[in-house]
C-alpha cells in the first residue's frame, strides 16, 4: 500500500487509536476524514487540524450510518481507504438482566454491524479508486474471550470472520486488512490489565505492516496468545479468563 496521497475515512477518530492513526496519516500526506459521536470533540479537532475533515455520526443508529455512507459517496468520491476503528467494550455479568441488553446492543452495533454496513456500502466506491483498502480493527478477544466481557469478544470474533470472508470476496479488487491489537492504553481500557502499548506504538506497527501489504496484523502478545490457542487452548483460556 502507498502511504501517501490517499483519502482515508477513520471511524472513532476523536481519541485513542483512531486519533493516533489520523494524526499519522496526515503527517504522511493524506486527506483524512474522522467520524465520532461527540460534536464538541470533533469541533476541537477541526480547530487543531484545519485540514482534517470531520463528520458527526452515531454508529449505533442505522439511519446515521446510512447517512454517512450517502455523504461520503456524494462528497468524497476519491475515498480509497476505510478504517473501521470505532469500538466499545462493557464489562458485566449477563445475569444483570435489567441492564445488559442496552450494553449488548451498543457493542454489537458499534463493533460488528457498523463495520459490516460501511464495508458493504462503500466497497464499490473504494474499488473505483487506486490503492484501495478496508481495515477492520478487531481484538485478541476475538480468539480468546474474557469472562467479564461476554459480548465484546463475540462481536470481535464476528468481525474477524467477516473480515476473512470479505477478503475472499474482494480479492484482486480491494485489499482487506485486519489489525489485531494487544492491550492498548486508551480510555476504554483504563483500569484494565498491564503491559499496555500506546496508540502511537500500535500505529507505528500498523503503518509498517500496511506498507508491506500484510493483511493480518497481529500486534505484540497477540502472536503468542494465538499460538497458545492453537497448541494448548486450555492454557490460553485460563490466561485470559480473568483479565
Amino acid at each position: 500500500m502507498k502511504l501517501t496521497g490517499n483519502k482515508i475515512l477513520i471511524t472513532g477518530g476523536t481519541k485513542g487509536i483512531g486519533l493516533a492513526m489520523a494524526e499519522r496519516f496526515m503527517i504522511l500526506g493524506n486527506q483524512v476524514i474522522v467520524t465520532g459521536r461527540n460534536t464538541y470533540a470533533l469541533k476541537c479537532l477541526s480547530e487543531k487540524y484545519p485540514a482534517l475533515i470531520t463528520y458527526q455520526s452515531d454508529l449505533t443508529i442505522e439511519e446515521e450510518v446510512v447517512a454517512l455512507i450517502a455523504w461520503v459517496k456524494a462528497e468524497h468520491t476519491d475515498l480509497n481507504i476505510v478504517i473501521n476503528n470505532a469500538g466499545v467494550q462493557f464489562n458485566y455479568d449477563i445475569t444483570e438482566q435489567d441492564k445488559v441488553m442496552h450494553w449488548v446492543s451498543e457493542e454489537l452495533a458499534t463493533n460488528l454491524l457498523a463495520p459490516i454496513h460501511l464495508s458493504v456500502g462503500l466497497s464499490s466506491l473504494l474499488e473505483s479508486n487506486e490503492n484501495c483498502a478496508i481495515v477492520n480493527v478487531s481484538s485478541a478477544l476475538a480468539f480468546v474471550p474474557k469472562q467479564s466481557a461476554p459480548v465484546y469478544g463475540a462481536s470481535k470474533s464476528g468481525l474477524h470472520a467477516f473480515t476473512q470472508v470479505l477478503r475472499y470476496q474482494l480479492e484482486g479488487r480491494v485489499r482487506v486488512f485486519e489489525l489485531i491489537p494487544s492491550l492498548v492504553d486508551t480510555g476504554m481500557t483504563e483500569g484494565r490489565g498491564s503491559g499496555k502499548i500506546s496508540p502511537d506504538q500500535l500505529t507505528d506497527y500498523f503503518i509498517r505492516a500496511f506498507a508491506k501489504d500484510q493483511l493480518e496484523v497481529n500486534v505484540g502478545k497477540v502472536k503468542l496468545l494465538r499460538l497458545l490457542h492453537r497448541v494448548v487452548p486450555a492454557v490460553a483460556y485460563r490466561l485470559m479468563r480473568f483479565k
